[in-house]
């Protein structure tokens, strides 16, 4: 996922007004069922930016936009098969320049109104044009096409054979464009900076997914009630209510005294405390990853040439960090890209090598180290705990005679100095937007443009760029599928020789939740499908 936002400035302003329409709703109250129902409750950190498709992007949005918005194509429950959609079906020109989708006649908004073509144009044109968090997700895109109701030809500037992930993504969900458009929403570029329409989204949805907005209070509750008017599945639980509840503890707490009947953000370590007869936890692993990342060009011109770069990765005893952070319930990780995902097959496992570190810095002359700052966010991240990362990381590097300076900051201090000066090594995480491995070249490859390129100074260190990376992603992309995984697999290991980004670990997802509840499974794009859950009868 991408880095998440703090709540915007219009998301502030509304939240007095959201908040006392949620008390009077009775959102502060333990929840209520529609009629005989029994609601879902789940315990998360809300940290929600924003309920607007086009401006939204954090891990509780990828939830609630893939329960209230539905996509053109979906995810198979295996992560990786593309499955229709609001498009029954859909045709891929040879190149992945043009992508036709045939939308499906039944599909229909909450409303009632049908799905159009015109909808999903509009929809992924706003998101372009607002330029919000997950614009880029169409920024190849050179036209989108409606030659009748039910027919979208999107062509691209350039192929992209991973495009279909793309508009997999939960903000690519398609909105009812006359709602919205009514409530302020604005679609051109040129009217982009009039749009309104946020406060709105806070408390309303206009989507075709098997969910509706019920109600929002900002770090309290995000509550959404069935649509019973969905035209496919419909979901088996008529409400669910997402409960700000913000730490791992606290959370498990709650799901053993049946106060809540999910707890999504439960640590490996707080896992182990859980004992409760009724509560199932349930390991398995994810996409999800923790990362150093070093900055040649940072203020201060820090001595990181590449043998210093690979020094310091052969210094971290990768499996004792795994066991310190999360108590062993992750996966070593040999390259910014998620095992599993196209590409990460076969890559060799992060070594530990202290006496190989050393003569790497004797050999950049700096056999008696060398001292340097380590601004991090001091947060946590699937269950790791940034600063007892960042100190094992700084006992590590003690031993080949590199001290750091720990700085741990808030993340919108961490964020303004990863963005701005740079900080010589960092720590932070990602997870995946999509199931495709162009979101990780285009983030951490040393290419012009991609971001820990520019947040590297990479363009102020001689010799950083690689423009191999940028020749085999641009032929991957379009490429059949076999072809491009193999080119993948080259550009991760030139990824790996770069040394600017070291993965540390690969948390596993911790499952925590009542017995009473089935369905529950990890999505790379949903995190948690609402709309496959239910209660045993």
């Amino acid at each position: 996922m991408t880095i998440p936002k703090n709540v915007s400035g219009l998301v502030a302003s509304a939240r007095v007004a959201i908040l006392a329409a949620g008390v009077a709703a009775g959102l502060g109250a333990t929840a209520s069922a529609q009629g005989d129902e029994q609601p879902l409750i789940i315990a998360r950190n809300l940290a929600v930016n924003s309920l607007d498709p086009a401006r939204t992007s954090c891990d509780t949005c990828n939830i609630y936009m893939a329960a209230v918005y539905d996509t053109v194509v979906r995810l198979g429950q295996d992560n990786k098969t593309v499955e229709p959609g609001l498009a029954e079906r859909w045709e891929v020109n040879g190149d992945s320049t043009v992508f036709t989708f045939h939308l499906n006649a039944k599909a229909v908004f909450a409303d009632g109104s049908p799905v159009e073509a015109k909808d999903v144009k509009w929809s992924w044109e706003r998101l372009t044009n607002l330029q919000g968090g997950m614009s880029w997700l169409f920024e190849q895109v050179k036209s989108i096409e409606t030659p009748d109701s039910h027919t979208v030809v999107v062509t691209l500037s350039q192929p992209d054979s991973e495009f279909l992930g793309k508009v997999i993504a939960p903000y690519s969900g398609v909105v009812n464009s006359k709602v919205a458009s009514q409530h302020g929403a604005k679609t051109s570029k040129e009217e982009a900076a009039t749009d309104t329409a946020e406060p709105w989204f806070l408390a309303n949805s206009a989507g075709s997914g098997p969910y509706v907005l019920a109600a929002y209070a900002p770090d309290s509750e995000l509550r959404l009630k069935r649509n019973d008017h969905y035209w496919n599945k419909q979901a088996d639980i008529g409400e669910v209510v997402i409960r700000q509840v913000k730490d791992s503890v606290a959370q498990a707490q709650s799901l053993m005294s049946g106060a809540v009947d999910i707890a999504t953000e439960v640590s490996p370590d707080t896992a182990k405390t859980i004992s409760a007869p009724d509560v199932t936890v349930q390991t398995v692993p994810s996409y999800q990853f923790l990362y150093l990342a070093l900055s040649p060009g940072a203020k201060g011109n820090p001595p990181l040439s590449v043998p210093v770069r690979q020094a310091i990765g052969y210094a971290i005893d990768y499996k004792k960090l795994i066991d310190f952070t999360i108590g062993g319930a992750g996966q070593l990780v040999p390259v910014a890209i998620p095992n599993g995902f196209p590409g990460a097959d076969g890559l060799p496992a992060p070594e530990y090598n202290v006496k190989k570190a050393k003569e790497l810095l004797a050999s950049a002359g700096l056999k008696d180290g060398f001292t340097m700052e380590a601004v991090f966010p001091n947060e946590n991240y699937y269950g790791v705990d940034m600063s007892t990362l960042m100190q094992f990381v700084q006992q590590e590097l003690a031993k080949v005679s590199i001290q750091l300076q720990l700085k741990p900051v808030t993340f919108p201090v961490w964020l303004q100095t990863v963005k701005g000066e740079g900080t010589p090594l960092t720590a932070s995480f990602y997870g995946p937007d999509y199931f495709g491995t162009d979101q990780y070249v285009r983030t951490f490859a040393m290419m012009p443009g991609t971001r820990w390129y520019t947040r590297s100074g990479a363009e102020r260190v001689q010799g950083m760029a690689n423009p191999k990376e940028k020749e085999l992603l641009d032929k991957a992309l379009a490429s059949p599928v076999d072809q491009r995984d193999k080119l993948y697999h080259e550009i991760a290991q030139l990824m790996i020789k770069d040394r600017v980004i070291i993965p540390l670990v690969g948390p596993n997802t911790v499952l925590a939740y009542n017995n009473k509840v089935e369905g529950m499974r990890y999505s790379v794009v949903a995190l948690l499908p609402l709309q496959e859950l239910r209660f045993k009868k």
